[in-house]
């Protein structure tokens, strides 16, 4: 599937080869590897193609979509945002991370609510939820503006390094739509 999303100022389409080396560029910021849930860092070179390979043949099985922001107006690449589906639950995994010189600017939150409505309307999915880590209020006041419901803190429940992080969880079902 070669899904095209387009909001009023961004196009989120399917990642390509020529994403990586922004990929690369943008995730191997500190600030935003920091955190994120899979984002390492450093950031390995040549790490952003073999993920671009695995994201499109996820979306070809359909067990997930990972999407390219691209500001409509000049092309740039912002970040990537994504579904990893749960067929047999009829429920996907929201998440996104963008840039760094991209943040405080709404594009994440525009992005995140397009994918959660082809997530109910073209997947047909029952559920959607997201996870931020507590000390990261601009991840999960992301799922707040989206219309997510709190769901409540898991504690301790990643690692990233050496320090155990605490998850805010969101969700929304399709009849909260």
């Amino acid at each position: 599937m070669n899904q095209v999303l387009v909001s009023k100022r961004l196009t989120l389409r399917m990642l390509e080869a020529a994403d990586a080396e922004c990929i690369e560029k943008l995730a191997g910021d500190r600030e935003v590897a920091d955190t994120t849930l899979g984002i390492p860092h450093p950031y390995p070179a040549g790490a952003a193609l073999p993920f671009i390979h695995a994201r499109r043949e996820a979306s070809e099985r359909g067990d997930g979509y990972s999407f390219a922001a691209i500001r409509t107006e000049d092309g740039a690449f912002l970040g990537v945002i994504g579904l990893h589906i749960n067929k047999a639950h009829n429920m996907a995994e929201l998440a996104y991370w963008i840039g760094k010189p991209y943040w405080r600017s709404g594009y994440c939150s525009e992005a995140a609510s397009k994918v959660l409505q082809f997530a109910y309307e073209e997947l047909g999915l029952n559920r959607v939820y997201a996870a931020a880590m507590t000390r990261n209020p601009a991840s999960y006041k992301v799922m707040e503006k989206i219309g997510m419901k709190f769901e409540g803190v898991l504690r301790n429940h990643i690692r990233k390094g050496e320090v155990y992080e605490d998850l805010r969880h969101y969700g929304l079902l399709r009849s909260d739509v």
